[in-house]
């Protein structure tokens, strides 16, 4: 993909969640099956008590905090970190003892995601801003990774997977939330099941998620379906392990 190309999808990708955040922040539901919304998340079982504009704001197609097992006193980053709900769970999870990370482009959001916070009382919890594909974090400073359905809006994933590569400690997992599209489907057939900002053209297939994930170094890959977000096109649970040094 051209640079321009890539400009032009994350401007557009920039602008439609910024206005998603203002959306929240006025206390407009943006998760009620708005295709235009991007993704839209399943529910959250354990977000009980917090802030009603995280919740509002929950824009996913998974819950990555249960997927990815969360331990006290661990380090979690959330890519992609929209209105912090993902985070106030990880923080929830770690303790005070443990730190929970959001990155995220858009000042909106940021802006809404740090507002939910002081009203949860999560102290353990810092945004950041910054691109999902050069992350503002030194090298194997993290132990965990999440992020819901984010990574497939990105114009240069192997930029990504290498980032996540990098700042995960060795032995440090992933446990993410996306949209992955079947094998049998090229890259014409995804544009045309959907746009770039809806989840849906931009999704990496099984095989490409896989592949990008073994070439970044990582181990015990897996993706698994878990519904069907369109015509072969599912949200799925993405597991891989950093290798610990020898």
């Amino acid at each position: 993909m051209v640079s321009a190309a890539r400009d032009e999808i994350r401007a557009a990708v920039a602008a439609r969640y910024a206005g998603l955040a203002r959306a929240a922040q006025a206390g407009q539901a943006i998760t009620d099956g708005d295709p235009a919304a991007g993704c839209s998340a399943p529910g959250y079982p354990d977000a009980s008590g917090l802030p009603e504009a995280a919740v509002r704001a929950s824009l996913g197609c998974g819950n990555p905090v249960a997927v990815a097992d969360l331990r006290p006193g661990e380090t979690v980053l959330d890519l992609g970190s929209g209105g912090g709900i993902d985070v106030l769970l990880s923080a929830r999870r770690v303790g005070p003892g443990g730190k929970a990370y959001g990155l995220d482009m858009t000042e909106e959001m940021l802006d809404l995601a740090r507002a939910n916070a002081r009203a949860a009382g999560a102290e353990n919890a810092e945004f950041l801003r910054g691109q999902i594909e050069a992350i503002p974090l030194p090298d194997g400073s993290v132990d965990v990774i999440i992020s819901n359905c984010v990574i497939n809006l990105s114009t240069d994933k192997s930029a990504v997977l290498a980032e996540m590569f990098r700042v995960l400690v060795p032995g440090g997992r992933i446990g993410v939330s996306d949209v992955v599209a079947a094998d049998n489907l090229s890259p014409a057939d995804r544009a045309a099941a959907g746009s770039y900002v809806g989840c849906i053209a931009g999704a990496l297939s099984r095989a490409e998620y896989l592949d990008g994930l073994t070439a970044a170094g990582f181990a015990g890959a897996s993706v698994t379906f878990t519904a069907e977000a369109a015509p072969g096109m599912h949200s799925a649970i993405i597991r891989a392990v950093k290798p610990a040094a020898a």
